[in-house]
């Protein structure tokens, strides 16, 4: 299997919302890869984060891509005002859309296209859209609010997908969000995930240049 880049990638829900600009600007400083921005709607998740100024507010304070994480029940409606915003943009496969041609789309603006897939969810559906997305989601929480516990189960659909990408001969990044830890980001990236989304670890570390460094290098 071929080596693939660790990329950290703090998720700003777990930010002080109050001073969203200098925390965005500090994981920056402290050596992050990317930002990860979850979008909530309070339909697809029981939860209600923020939008597009929000996220951009988020990019006048950082360089670094931004990933944003679409749990919205139509990503087809909304995506359009995020791609002047974002370097990559993931939907839900268990959203109220037609998967193929939002992914087709999101590439079409520009971005790279992820697919994201909910504890619930078999894995197998995300068979009939390999090769139409860049990044594969697995979320290792139940999708809605930040601090929840890994679910370990989750594992064996990140090895699942790792055993596609090989066979298949395709090239997409597997990113694993919800309870990042060093520990579980270490299990992660044997299973195949190279994407890691940590929030409460990296927001609360009383040192974010070393939590990142140590999440990349587990």
């Amino acid at each position: 299997m071929s080596f693939r880049k660790i990329i950290v990638a703090p998720s700003i829900l777990a930010s002080d919302f109050a001073r969203v600009g200098e925390e965005a600007a500090s994981v920056t400083e402290a050596g992050a890869d990317w930002i990860h921005c979850d979008v909530m709607d309070g339909h697809f998740v029981d939860n209600i984060s923020f939008g597009p100024a929000f996220v951009e507010a988020v990019s006048r304070h950082t360089t670094i891509p931004l990933d944003v994480h679409l749990m919205v029940t139509r990503p087809d409606h909304y995506f359009p005002r995020f791609t002047k915003l974002a370097a990559s943009i993931t939907a839900h496969v268990e959203a109220a859309h037609d998967v193929a041609d939002t992914l087709r789309k999101v590439r079409a603006a520009g971005c790279k296209a992820g697919l994201a897939v909910s504890p619930p969810t078999d894995i197998a559906r995300i068979e009939p859209h390999l090769g139409e997305f860049d990044i594969l989601l697995v979320m290792t929480v139940n999708p809605g609010f930040g601090g929840q516990p890994f679910l370990p189960d989750m594992i064996e659909k990140v090895r699942f997908a790792a055993r596609l990408r090989e066979e298949r001969g395709l090239d997409f990044d597997i990113e694993v969000d919800g309870g990042i830890t060093v520990e579980t980001a270490r299990v992660s990236i044997e299973a195949g995930a190279n994407l890691l989304v940590a929030g409460t670890s990296v927001f609360r570390a009383a040192d974010r240049a070393a939590e990142i460094k140590r999440l990349r290098e587990a």
